[in-house]
């Protein structure tokens, strides 16, 4: 379990390439390198990694193939820089929510701002992941845990605004258009989003495509407005 508070940059050092698995030898920051044991958890841009050998501050980890094709981590270089977060020490402070460092899918930047003293990024992802994702809500992005400011939905985007504490202890100053990161989307918020679709789903059945066109989703069909209602209220009585 993490935080999402980046605790600083590592770089990659050296990658060995075998079918179906890479090693990365990763240099952490030297005040996350301390006490430092085979087998922890790690999290290397949000990914949950466990530690196989350490010399000093270079860390080992083995990466199978299917973390390399669901995360950035197999585009990674020599050179590249990287977000390191140790895992949560218990009792330790929260700061940011809880994060399990199991990618959920990439994220790409879409767009950069500057404005005075500001930083504004924003991603776009696939349109399925656009229901766990709200204004002031959480998300989790190369492991850094940061509020959405504003959501685009028939777009499929949300902007982040960054402040320089972050910009300074993650990479996220050195990112530009086309850059993907991983993200992670809030357990509690994708918890009570399928539990009250599937609640939904279970208690209106067909009456949902009537149900979205009141609501106005993207999609519906306007010509089931005026059925809507009387449906609803005639499933209403019959429960």
């Amino acid at each position: 379990m993490f935080t999402g508070i980046v605790k600083g940059i590592g770089k990659v050092r050296e990658r060995l390439l075998r079918p179906g698995l890479s090693t990365f030898s990763i240099e952490l920051p030297a005040d996350q390198a301390e006490a430092l044991e085979t087998g922890a958890s790690i999290a290397i841009d949000g990914v949950c990694l466990t530690l196989v050998r350490a010399n000093g501050a270079v860390v080992d980890f083995d990466v199978m193939q299917e973390t390399l094709s669901r995360t950035t981590l197999g585009g990674l270089q020599i050179g590249d820089e990287v977000n390191v977060e140790r895992s949560a020490r218990e009792g330790a402070e929260i700061g940011g929510h809880p994060i399990s460092g199991h990618v959920d899918d990439l994220a790409e930047i879409v767009a950069v701002e500057t404005p005075e003293n500001n930083h504004v990024i924003t991603f776009q992802v696939p349109p399925q992941w656009m229901k766990y994702i709200f204004p002031k809500g959480y998300l989790a992005l190369n492991g850094t845990s940061l509020t959405v400011a504003a959501v685009e939905r028939d777009s499929s985007r949300f902007t982040v605004w960054f402040i320089p504490e972050t910009l300074r202890r993650t990479t996220f100053g050195r990112k530009a258009v086309g850059d993907k990161v991983n993200f992670e989307i809030e357990r509690n918020t994708q918890v009570i989003v399928d539990t009250v679709r599937s609640y939904l789903e279970e208690h209106l059945g067909t009456l949902l495509p009537r149900l979205r066109s009141l609501l106005g989703e993207p999609g519906a069909s306007k010509e089931e407005l005026p059925l809507a209602a009387p449906a609803l209220a005639s499933k209403r009585r019959d429960d």
